[in-house]
């Protein structure tokens, strides 16, 4: 039984299809871990199911955990779903149209059939009053109170539940927004409000409208959501905090989250990107991308010099498009930092189906957790991913889950034949592995998206695959981007949840400050800096941080005078000064380079923004090491069966090993299979695997005596791959 003195925390991340939970001891690094069916209709359900189990599984009692950290999909979801809380808009007299108009983008140019997203707050419900700021922040037009009482009580009659205010150069003063809010709240104290000079106070009056209505939509579902949660914790004996992924890789307190649920976008996906950038950082490989494969989503996300990549140019709620990079102009615009990420339709879960011209295809749709795949046995028929790679052998149908979970084999071949092997006249076998190369054709493109379409070269970069399908593909996305390696963390079916359990306390702030590069006044400039560092340090106090584990981040968005979009750069010490300013220009000019292929170091610059990330510094878990192996005679298969590779001419004779028995040292060579109990890792003909000292398979392809690479498709190579047999060697 766990002594008094013991501290646990636990992470909890929701997923369309399953719940992950890893507990974890923060004396020893041990770690309990547990996979559940997600609940779509309520998300706290699979919460509360995960938690128990996992406290039960581990012995643990509630009253032990210092604190909980949650990565939720709930925001997304209510925006795509249209299920945010009925909403008005109040805005400056001759602007009510701004949501109806939009802006001038098409995710496809020539589209005549392109309809414009539904308008955030339907044009009866944003109101207009008389005020006006100019560009300085500067009264041209005092604030009509009078008009804003009456926009409180008309909008109270129609039953709103949330406000979004939003005026004309309030980035750059507030005062009228603020005003208007004590207006509003005293008229109608109930109401839920959101002000953008709040929320993102930054330039372009529609980009700011946009994040400041989403937050007012979804504060009072996140707000319920979260009270929920953390009342039926406390009913369950836990006390312990509740914290919130938020999509730039941090976390903050429940509360906080529920105020500006807008920096909660994409709390989930974040997570696993800052798991694999921190074990990335331990093992020493500072240039990564992740792929995250779940059971509704694929998730590619950059890591260079340990630092994940970071946008503030990010849409929710975009129509999903068949080919990649496609879409943009088709969501709801937000402002507020998200790791940068690219997400498509192809997780375990994807339905494969046949257009009306006879070609396969798979997703965007989702089999979801209700009813699942067809071999869930859960009524499910359409064929999915997970139904191939069952096919295909590369599941165990007794040990899915570790063995909580039976698959029916019969019913994913049914599943393939009707739906797809029939209408294309071909083998079940045949359109399974159809399916399976089309799901990894998406994903290659989305790794190039997230690399080759940023300026990157993936062959630089180590692939960190996780996620319940993730391993299963890894290694045939890595050959075709030619990556030189491939890491397997353990437990990678709730690797994300680690990400919540590794990250730290972080708050955004910004101030738009449009100067010339040229002409930028230091002591102007550091006292900009200086206030969003003192109201970073008083928010970080106010939740229990210590001087010494705060960290502030100084940036600056700076563009070429004429652009409209800038480029964010790192300050790299603390300093304001005209050689400090200089560098980050020169860094500008390079960036610009990498991300559009030319710059123009002869032409005049100038700072936009301003922006400043407060880090509240949490102790991170420690790694724990494997033992050795004990002899050097390699441990038996689990069992062995039968794996589709097309590579190696059909099914192969496949050894099974169970990751739990493979200790430090031990190597193995494909084809083989490594089972555990929240996914399955693919070690495809020609590649070999081992394992490091903390459990991670780090895979990468099979060498020659002389030390060369194999390559994959060489027939030489397939026999002595072949002839291997995947015999597992220390």
């Amino acid at each position: 039984m766990i002594t008094p003195a013991s501290v646990f925390r636990l992470g909890v991340d929701i997923g369309g299809t399953f719940t992950d939970a890893i507990l974890i001891d923060e004396r020893t690094g041990k770690t309990w871990i547990k996979k559940v069916p997600s609940t779509p209709s309520d998300p706290s359900i699979g919460f509360l199911d995960a938690t128990e189990r996992l406290l039960v599984d581990a012995k643990v009692p509630g009253n032990a955990l210092s604190y909980i950290v949650h990565g939720t999909t709930i925001v997304t979801n209510a925006i795509i779903e249209g299920k945010g809380a009925k909403t008005g808009f109040i805005t400056t007299e001759g602007f009510r149209d701004i949501f109806e108009m939009q802006r001038q983008m098409r995710p496809s140019l020539y589209d005549l059939m392109f309809d414009q997203p539904k308008p955030l707050v339907p044009r009866y419900l944003a109101l207009e009053v008389p005020e006006r700021l100019d560009a300085t922040g500067a009264v041209l037009r005092p604030l009509d109170e009078e008009a804003v009482r009456g926009a409180a009580r008309r909008l109270k009659a129609e039953g709103v539940e949330s406000i979004a205010v939003c005026f004309l150069h309030s980035y750059r003063n507030g005062v009228h927004e603020r005003r208007a809010a004590e207006i509003i709240l005293h008229e109608f104290p109930e109401v839920v409000l959101s002000i953008s000079s709040d929320v993102v106070p930054e330039i372009r009056e529609y980009f700011r409208a946009s994040t400041t209505a989403i937050n007012a939509a979804i504060r009072p579902i996140v707000r319920r959501y979260l009270t929920s949660i953390t009342e039926r914790l406390r009913a369950r004996g836990v006390t312990a905090e509740l914290l919130v992924m938020q999509s730039n890789g941090g976390v903050l307190p429940a509360a906080a989250a529920a105020e500006t649920p807008v920096f909660l976008v994409e709390s989930g996906p974040a997570a696993g990107v800052i798991a694999a950038a921190h074990l990335g950082g331990l093992l020493g490989h500072q240039d990564i991308i992740s792929f995250d494969m779940g059971g509704t989503t694929a998730k590619m996300g950059l890591t260079q010099r340990g630092v994940p990549q970071i946008t503030k140019e990010y849409e929710v709620g975009a129509k999903g498009s068949a080919a990649i990079g496609r879409g943009r102009g088709s969501g709801y615009p937000i402002t507020t930092p998200v790791i940068d990420l690219v997400e498509i339709g192809s997780g375990g879960g994807s339905i494969a189906w046949v257009d009306s011209g006879g070609v396969l295809r798979v997703g965007p749709q989702s089999a979801g957790a209700e009813p699942g795949a067809a071999c869930y046995g859960r009524g499910g028929t359409e064929p999915t991913v997970t139904d191939a790679n069952l096919v295909l052998g590369r599941l165990d149908p007794r040990y899915f889950l570790g063995g909580e979970m039976q698959l029916d084999p019969g019913a994913a071949a049914r599943a393939i034949d009707e739906r797809c092997a029939r209408p294309l006249g071909i083998s079940v076998v045949e359109a399974a592995n159809g399916i399976v190369e089309i799901a990894n054709a998406a994903m290659v493109n989305a790794l190039s998206l997230i690399s080759v379409q940023r300026g990157y070269d993936p062959r630089e970069f180590v692939l960190v695959a996780f996620g319940g399908g993730g391993p299963l593909h890894a290694c045939r996305l890595a050959a075709e981007l030619e990556m030189p390696r491939v890491l397997i963390p353990p437990s990678p079916g709730v690797f994300s949840a680690m990400g919540l359990l590794v990250t730290d306390l972080k708050h955004e702030f910004s101030a738009t400050h449009i100067r010339p590069t040229g002409e930028v006044v230091l002591e102007e400039l550091a006292s900009v800096f200086d206030d969003l560092v003192r109201r970073g340090r008083e928010l970080l106090a106010r939740e229990a941080i210590s001087v010494d584990n705060m960290e502030f981040t100084r940036q600056m968005d700076i563009r070429y005078i004429g652009q409209s979009h800038a480029i964010t750069i790192t300050m790299d010490g603390v300093e304001i000064s005209g050689q400090a300013v200089a560098a980050m220009v020169e860094r500008f000019h390079e960036d610009h380079r990498r991300a559009y292929g030319h710059c123009a170091p002869g032409e005049p610059t100038e700072l936009a923004s301003v922006r400043l990330t407060a880090t509240g510094r949490i102790r991170k878990p420690r790694l724990r090491k494997l033992p050795g192996a004990a002899n050097r005679s390699a441990p038996e298969p689990r069992t062995r069966r039968q794996v589709y590779f097309a590579e190696a001419g059909g099914f192969v004779d496949c050894p099974v090993y169970l990751r739990y028995g493979l200790d430090s040292g031990a190597r193995l060579v494909g084809p083989a299979i490594v089972e555990e109990m929240d996914s399955a890792t693919v070690v495809f003909p020609g590649f070999e695997a081992a394992v490091d000292e903390y459990g991670n398979l780090m895979i990468s392809p099979e060498r020659t005596s002389n030390g060369s690479d194999v390559p994959v498709e060489s027939a030489t190579a397939r026999d002595k791959r072949l002839a291997g047999d995947g015999v597992l060697r220390t």
